[in-house]
């Protein structure tokens, strides 16, 4: 089960979200998004549970749980929408 995780501050790191997650369950994959530009932290990542069961009681447990001084944001990651690119240049 992919989990979104929101709200974080700046300093977590993947290793951070990994050790929280893992109290809850096995953690197959932890991916804190970035900016691409500065590599900054966006604020938010995305869990990968292996058992729904796990994700479920990470959401329960977790969401709303202080870390780094945020109360963090944990819900079940909806499917990416596809976006329409806009290349430079071009206008709509």
């Amino acid at each position: 089960m992919k989990l979104y995780v929101g709200n974080l501050a700046f300093e977590t790191t993947e290793n951070d979200l990994q050790d929280l997650f893992e109290q809850q369950g096995t953690v197959s994959e932890v991916s804190l998004i970035t900016d691409r530009m500065t590599g900054r932290s966006r604020g938010f990542a995305f869990v990968t549970m292996e058992a729904n069961t796990a994700g479920q009681t990470a959401i329960s447990a977790l969401n709303g749980k202080e870390l780094h001084g945020r109360a963090l944001t944990v819900n079940e990651a909806r499917a990416r929408e596809e976006r329409p690119r806009n290349f430079a240049g071009q206008r709509r």
